[in-house]
């Protein structure tokens, strides 16, 4: 094993000096703006010195370069400090640091990927280690390149469980490349963290999980500098590193105080302050990182195609969900850049074809959905990998603040629910997902994916990884027959009219389950001579508005939406947003009303009104009207 070389004396206070000039910019900026946390970055500020001075490898100049090790400010309201050291590395100007927070200034109060070296966006705490566990992933098994990635941490944001669920994922996947720092100041946003500095604590329920883990004074640059040697030869295990610090650290009369979180320093104790760290800096010694191992494959994620046609005939059955396996299984084999990710369900979202085909580019995540998407958006970063992550529709809700961060962070990840409404049946409204399509159209960079076949499934796949922002696929447990040929084209935001006439008196929308009962009930209603127009929407979001309007005008202004999903939100709702503009078009919506029950689906779907048969009805009675 290496030996470890300690810095010299002048690096040391060279770092040290570092530290207090990190302060300095943190202080000025947030009194520039007015807002922002000085107390939170001070807490930081040996660490980060450290971090970017000594320890962490990449190019100054080109920050997203693949081959650069990462670093992740999972305790995004410390942002200041992090432009700070990119600034001191002399990335960013130093000036821009006092338009922190400004209109027209891309330094925003909480880390966003629209500066280049901001890899997710952070600030809903507890989300950034995820993202790191696969980065770290990525780096070791699909790179196998020499990046490490480290992520800074605040001892507040560690009462999240998704903390705890990538400390648990990391340590089973024996990420060595990964560094956790914990900064334990102490103090959180009210009142104390819940441990305050009791670092015992803190490194036993590190080492319970699996960590590799050093308690060191987190102001003692030295104690730093070799805690994150030491993390390097490590083998087998994450590191965690647990700092204690005082929060405020160096600024008078502030320093371990409360009710200083989020507050910049007051302008009649600012200049006093600046002047007692700035007497503390004792150097202008030139601390330049070192250069990255130039170790990581060249990689190319665009123009993802499938090897061969959708292998389905008209007729056949198949569930929506097991062509989505199927699916994933040949997109893997067109590219050895595209992942997937599961929760534990890959015998029920198929997701499972693909681990048989590709096992070295699968991860289970087991049953941890918000660390899954975490994940999932750490592998895609950097444009590395096509990321799929699969599980039941109705657990992604509890991972839906990731989501939500994943599409601040521009992340192109595909997420895939499966068993969605009351067609799954007998298991009941805990399994049963009738909110998601509500949840990812409020997404503002999703794109909504609901497949009615197995060939229309595979087209879903393929275009969500040629397709940037948050992609979501809802597929369905029931097997419904294959009603598009394999040469059929699919586009974003493009409907199908599946069935129509020139004397057709209704148009009705539905999509998964619900366009199968529409073309039966076209089936029933042709026999007593009435022709509907039917309409499969293929994506929620975007919506084919011109279609739909067109074929209302055609049907006499006439449109009925039936879905498997609650009416708020789904289905029924995009098509009023599509056509409230046109006073001539009414839209009748057959949804599920209130909270299902355990039954068989034909039951459920008659239940809720949403079967042929009430289809039917519902046209009669529209026609009559």
């Amino acid at each position: 094993m290496a030996s470890y070389h300690k810095p010299d004396e002048k690096t040391l206070q060279g770092l040290k000096d570092m530290a207090n000039k990190l302060r300095i910019h943190s202080i000025k900026a947030t009194c520039a703006s007015n807002s922002g946390h000085p107390t939170s970055c001070c807490s930081a500020a040996e660490i980060m010195s450290v971090l970017f001075f000594n320890t962490m490898k990449y190019k100054t100049t080109d920050p997203r370069n693949a081959n650069n090790d990462r670093f992740i400010m999972s305790k995004g309201h410390a942002a200041p400090i992090l432009y700070a050291a990119w600034a001191e590395a002399g990335y960013v100007k130093e000036a821009d640091l006092l338009n922190l927070r400004k209109i027209d200034c891309e330094l925003e109060g909480h880390p966003t990927p629209k500066l280049a070296f901001v890899d997710v966006a952070t600030g809903s705490l507890g989300q950034g280690l995820g993202a790191a566990c696969g980065m770290a992933y990525t780096g070791k098994h699909f790179d196998k390149a020499s990046y490490r990635v480290y992520c800074l941490l605040g001892d507040g944001e560690s009462s999240e469980g998704a903390v705890w669920e990538a400390m648990a994922f990391a340590s089973h996947y024996q990420l060595d490349n990964l560094v956790a720092i914990f900064d334990v100041n102490r103090l959180g946003q009210s009142e104390a963290a819940p441990l305050k500095h009791d670092m015992e604590v803190y490194r036993k329920r590190c080492e319970a999980f699996g960590w590799n883990t050093y308690v060191v004074d987190g102001h003692d640059v030295e104690e730093l500098c070799k805690a994150l040697w030491q993390a390097q030869q490590v083998k087998d295990k994450p590191t965690a590193i647990v700092t204690k610090t005082f929060k405020g650290k160096g600024i008078q009369g502030v320093e371990d105080q409360d009710n200083w979180h989020g507050k910049p320093i007051p302008k009649d104790k600012v200049d006093a302050i600046l002047a007692d760290l700035q007497g503390q800096i004792q150097t202008n010694k030139l601390l330049c990182p070192e250069q990255p191992v130039e170790d990581s494959p060249k990689v190319d994620i665009s123009s993802m195609c499938m090897p061969c046609p959708p292998a389905y005939k008209i007729g056949e059955k198949m569930a929506t969900r097991r062509a989505y396996g199927i699916a994933l299984a040949k997109l893997g084999e067109a590219s050895d850049r595209v992942v997937v990710l599961d929760g534990d369900t890959k015998n029920s979202t198929f997701s499972d074809l693909f681990k048989k085909a590709h096992p070295d580019r699968f991860i289970e995540c087991f049953i941890a959905e918000q660390n899954m998407v975490s994940v999932a958006m750490g592998c895609a970063a950097r444009d590395r990998t096509v990321a799929f992550a699969s599980t039941f529709a109705a657990f992604l809700s509890r991972a839906y603040d990731h989501v939500r961060m994943g599409a601040i962070s521009q992340s192109n990840v595909n997420l895939c629910g499966s068993h969605c409404g009351v067609s799954i049946g007998e298991d009941g409204p805990s399994q049963m997902a009738l909110e998601d399509l509500a949840m990812f159209r409020a997404i503002p960079t999703c794109t909504v994916f609901y497949p009615s076949d197995a060939v229309s499934t595979e087209k879903a796949v393929e275009l969500s990884a040629n397709t940037k922002g948050i992609c979501f696929i809802r597929t369905s447990r029931p097997e419904t027959a294959v009603i598009y040929s394999p040469e059929e084209k699919f586009e974003v935001g493009q409907a199908k009219v599946v069935r129509q006439s020139d004397s057709d008196k209704v148009t009705v929308i539905g999509a998964g389950v619900t366009l199968h009962e529409a073309l039966t009930a076209a089936d029933e209603l042709a026999k007593e001579g009435i022709n509907i127009r039917v309409i499969d929407p293929f994506t929620i979001k975007p919506l084919d508005a011109d279609t739909i309007i067109t074929s209302a005008r055609a049907t006499g202004g006439r449109i009925i939406t039936v879905e498997d999903h609650y009416r708020e939100g789904g289905l029924g709702e995009a098509v009023c947003g599509a056509v409230a503009e046109e006073p001539t078009i009414l839209v009748q919506r057959l949804a599920v009303s209130h909270v299902p029950q355990s039954g068989k689906p034909t039951e459920l779907l008659h239940m809720f009104g949403i079967s042929a048969k009430s289809i039917v009805s519902a046209v009669k009675s529209t026609f009559a009207n």
